[in-house]
């Protein structure tokens, strides 16, 4: 594996950075993650948009434009002779000293890596994942909004570590009020009635994933219904689903030891699940 750091390739047991990078001492950067099929990069442009949404909103300034990005990250997957990858590209503050203050970062660093990705949660696509729902809430949008990628994930850790100790697959945070925001690392939908209903993004990161699946449930005829959620609405739930780049589309059947509607896979999440895989296999940007 060549990671790239700066503009050069490293073998992965010589990709470093300096311990005085923020992005390492404070959690002081951005990134995301990247999907490719079959030789294509799957929504590239947006997820490159969201990197510097994020970059601008902490107020860092990326050494490459969005172009000079792309490129990159191509020549990165060309360099791996990747055709079907998971792509993590980074943007830290870069190296200052052991105080706070950014300033003291002269110029930012830009990370990027490639590895071959498969299905993240194996035969739990087709049996269904268990989910609970966890004490640790989500960070508001008045302190670090959740729609900043950024490299302090530790909000999201906390509660992985939560739903690992209670036995799920993963997490379901709330906001400070008591509304659901997210999982751990994905956007969650429920159906009741074949009605889709998911949470407004200002809890919860505007997934890219979550994007795609609205639009394709648009394309089927499906009713989405943007609203908070609550407890009542899990438990009740016909259908649960999350969707994130790693996660794709993937059902919940278990949440807080109760079955979601029938215990299996539902016929909604099945039909976006279907037709998200569709739509991978034809769309993104070539990357040979």
């Amino acid at each position: 594996m060549e990671i790239y750091i700066d503009g050069r390739f490293y073998p992965r047991e010589e990709a470093k950075i300096s311990v005085f990078d923020h992005g390492l001492l404070y959690g002081d950067g951005v990134f995301e993650g990247i999907r490719m099929y079959n030789g294509r990069i799957f929504r590239l442009d947006e997820h490159l948009d969201r990197l510097y949404d994020s970059a601008k909103t902490i107020d860092l300034c990326p050494p490459l434009s969005k172009k000079e990005m792309e490129q990159a990250i191509i020549d990165t997957v060309k360099k791996n002779n990747l055709k079907d990858a998971y792509i993590r590209p980074i943007i830290t503050r870069g190296v200052g000293d052991l105080g706070l203050c950014p300033t003291k970062c002269p110029k930012p660093s830009v990370i990027i890596i490639a590895t071959e990705w498969g299905a993240m949660y194996g035969d739990l696509y087709e049996k269904g994942l268990k989910a609970t729902t966890v004490s640790v809430r989500r960070n508001p949008a008045c302190s670090l909004p959740p729609n900043v990628k950024s490299l302090n994930y530790l909000n999201n850790i906390l509660a992985k570590i939560e739903a690992n100790c209670k036995g799920g697959d993963e997490a379901i945070m709330f906001d400070m009020q008591g509304h659901i925001s997210e999982g751990s690392g994905d956007n969650i939908f429920v159906v009741k009635n074949g009605v889709i209903y998911t949470p407004p993004t200002l809890n919860n990161l505007r997934g890219i994933t979550r994007a795609v699946v609205l639009e394709i449930a648009k394309s089927m005829g499906i009713s989405v219904v943007e609203t908070d959620l609550g407890y009542f609405d899990l438990y009740t739930a016909d259908e649960v689903f999350v969707t994130g780049t790693a996660a794709e589309v993937a059902p919940i059947v278990y949440v807080d030891g109760r079955h979601v509607g029938t215990g299996k896979p539902g016929p909604i999440t099945r039909q976006l699940m279907a037709g998200f895989h569709t739509v991978t296999a034809k769309e993104g940007t070539p990357a040979y």
